[in-house]
């Protein structure tokens, strides 16, 4: 890895004692030259009029030259060209010399007078040119010279220069002793399994020869964006000891055709070189995409520069020890051809970290920060579902900018909280004024979910209810966080779902009798998990194991306008009957749980006015559900009575 900036420095300020220089410093020299010459541009005229002025101070009229010469007055002439300088006779100071002009149609008497009166006539050439000329002529081609050296310089200083454009621009990187190693990595045991393998092929490639085993010539890392994918890559250049080129796959691309090819050409060539050593390429999906998709195909530089990648991996010897490592988040988009076997042959999977890689990575990034004692890793991993390694990093460091800002010396765990309802549901808006009618009607809203989550047998446990106005839109939030890792969902368990999240529209309706705008997202989120319910989980009786509509999307534009429809219009009008059934019936349950359980919720929308959030174990309190109880309506005891509706849970 790159060595610490601040080691490189020295007395002098600078790496290799080189004074730091200023960005913009060298333009703003340059600038000033540029103004200077633009002063000499519009001076030297005036200089040269001044100048020539003062040297044709004795010009006269060509009549008065003709009636001097006709009255013998003159004495001498010097002609050059249509020039001609002459003497006055009997004078001999300054006014004795003149200077004057043939007219442009000539005078052939000219001649024969001045012989008449006796006049030393000496010619001499025409001069074509002169210092002063050759500067006014010459002038603008310097500026314009000048101006271009300037930009040519520039251009250098910013990487950009004309004759570096197809120059190799991954960067190299070392194993140092601050390098990151897999000590360093956690919550990917599996890929890290992997990746161990080809390392350890790459220091020690006689072992695999031995036994005649080829290892894999690429390794494409997938996964969602924040899990882990860079940071691996990192890890391998940390532990292995050989040349490790990093770039990304939009640096290949340049505005300027073939500089793409070309630069994939010096990438391989140079890591052959070098060989054994590793490539890494992140960001694939930008370089690699599927040629020929969309609306009209096409042949562009993208797709020239993914052709010479083919090529080159496709090229590598028997014994070359390159490997080719990348990572994306969109494997969907990629070209066939890249993940054939003998390119990326090998796909490993960064997936969400689990539970137990939570607290892992938990304990990695807070190896650092002075924690409280009563910070529970276990406990924090446990209230972050589906949180990456970049967001559990994120979490501990806006929970230590929350302990810094509130003086204390140590971060607690409601610095940790605060921080998470910070990342989730965003900034409280503090200076928001709210009419008490609209505060009834969320506090109301809110109450409606939260009575439902903590009396459904098949929700996830109710955490926290609140009415606080967030910067992300929403005026109250009502969470819920599971007590352990789910894979699989039940349908009792959506269909418990939907009705919690109609519970707020519900509520509405049994206490106010009227309805507001503030459950648009509810709508949303019940019916997507309705129509996956019918359409893709097999979860309808009237449709049984048909999926509808398939689990394409649609990544190209034009994708497609050349294919079949999958399904029947009247079947898909039945899947959108099938959704409204469903989200009817949930309505239906989750309005007479609210009935049956009014007066727990009109107390419970009474403290959420006073005290704008309420704890999960106090809406359990307010019911009149112990923690135990809960604990067994959510492992669906049927020992544990429930206000729910006696027809089941999809209403049949």
């Amino acid at each position: 890895m790159p060595e610490d900036p601040k080691k490189q420095n020295n007395d002098n300020g600078g790496p290799g004692g080189l004074e730091p220089q200023e960005p913009g410093r060298g333009m703003s020299n340059s600038y000033k030259y540029f103004v200077f010459f633009l002063i000499a541009i519009f001076l030297i005229p005036v200089l040269t009029n001044l100048f020539v002025g003062r040297q044709d101070a004795n010009q006269i009229s060509y009549s008065r030259f003709r009636e001097e010469v006709r009255n013998g007055n003159v004495s001498q002439v010097v002609v050059s060209g249509d020039r001609i300088e002459g003497t006055f006779r009997g004078q001999e100071d300054a006014d004795a010399e003149f200077v004057t002009f043939l007219p442009s149609f000539g005078d052939p008497q000219l001649l024969d007078m001045l012989e008449e009166q006796n006049v030393q006539v000496r010619t001499e050439p025409e001069q074509d040119y002169n210092l002063l000329g050759l500067l006014l002529n010459f002038l603008p081609i310097i500026i314009f010279v000048w101006i271009g050296i300037i930009l040519f310089r520039s251009m250098r200083q910013q990487g950009r220069g004309l004759f570096q454009m197809n120059q190799n621009k991954a960067k190299l990187y070392k194993k140092t002793k601050e390098s990151i190693t897999f000590d360093d990595v956690a919550g990917v045991a599996a890929a890290k399994d992997e990746i161990k393998e080809i390392v350890d092929y790459l220091k020690h490639p006689e072992r695999y020869q031995e036994l005649d085993a080829v290892t894999p010539r690429g390794v494409l890392l997938v996964g969602p964006p924040g899990t882990g994918k860079t940071l691996i890559a990192r890890a391998i250049a940390g532990e292995a000891d050989v040349p490790f080129y990093s770039m990304s796959g939009s640096d290949f691309m340049e505005m300027f055709v073939g500089v793409g090819a070309s630069r994939v050409r010096k990438l391989f060539e140079e890591a052959k070189r070098n060989s054994p050593s590793i490539i890494f390429i992140d960001e694939l999906d930008s370089v690699g995409r599927h040629r020929g998709a969309g609306l009209g195909g096409g042949h562009d530089e993208r797709e020239q520069t993914l052709n010479q990648m083919l090529s080159e991996m496709d090229g590598f010897e028997p014994n070359d020890s390159t490997i080719v490592m990348a990572a994306t988040n969109r494997p969907d988009i990629l070209d066939p051809a890249l993940l054939r076997p003998g390119r990326f042959d090998r796909k490993i999977t960064v997936g969400l970290p689990g539970l137990q890689d939570r607290e892992d990575i938990l304990k990695i990034h807070g190896k650092k920060k002075p924690l409280a004692d009563d910070v529970s890793f276990r406990d924090v991993a446990r209230g972050c579902p589906g949180f990456t390694g970049a967001d559990l990093r994120n979490l501990l460091n806006e929970a230590a900018l929350i302990a810094a800002r509130t003086r204390k010396e140590k971060i607690t765990t409601e610095d940790i909280n605060e921080a998470r309802d910070k990342v989730l549901m965003g900034l409280e808006r503090k200076n928001l004024q709210i009419s008490d009618e609209e505060r009834r009607v969320i506090a109301c809203h809110e109450a409606g979910h939260a009575v439902l989550a903590a009396l459904l047998p098949h929700t996830d446990p109710l955490h926290k209810v609140s009415i606080i106005p967030r910067d992300s839109g929403a005026m109250g939030v009502t969470q819920q966080l599971p007590a352990g890792e789910k894979y699989v969902y039940s349908k009792e368990y959506l269909l418990d779902r939907i009705a919690v999240i109609l519970g707020g529209r519900a509520a509405e309706d049994v206490v106010l009798h009227s309805i507001s705008t503030g459950a648009e997202n509810d709508f949303s989120e019940a019916t997507k998990l309705a129509r996956n319910m019918v359409s893709r989980w097999g979860m309808s009786e009237s449709h049984g194991f048909l999926t509808v509509g398939g689990d394409r999307q649609n990544v190209f534009l034009g994708e497609d306008l050349g294919r079949p429809k999958e399904n029947a219009e009247e079947t898909i009008r039945e899947v959108d009957i099938e959704i409204k059934n469903i989200l009817a019936q949930a309505y239906k349950r989750a309005k007479k749980s609210l009935t049956e359980k009014r007066t727990g919720l009109d107390q419970l929308t009474n403290m959420l006015l006073d005290q704008e959030e309420v704890s999960g174990a106090e809406v359990l309190d307010l019911l009149g559900l112990s923690p135990e109880h809960a604990a067994a309506l959510a492992a669906g005891d049927g020992s544990a009575s429930m206000s729910t509706d006696e027809s089941g849970p999809n209403g049949a």
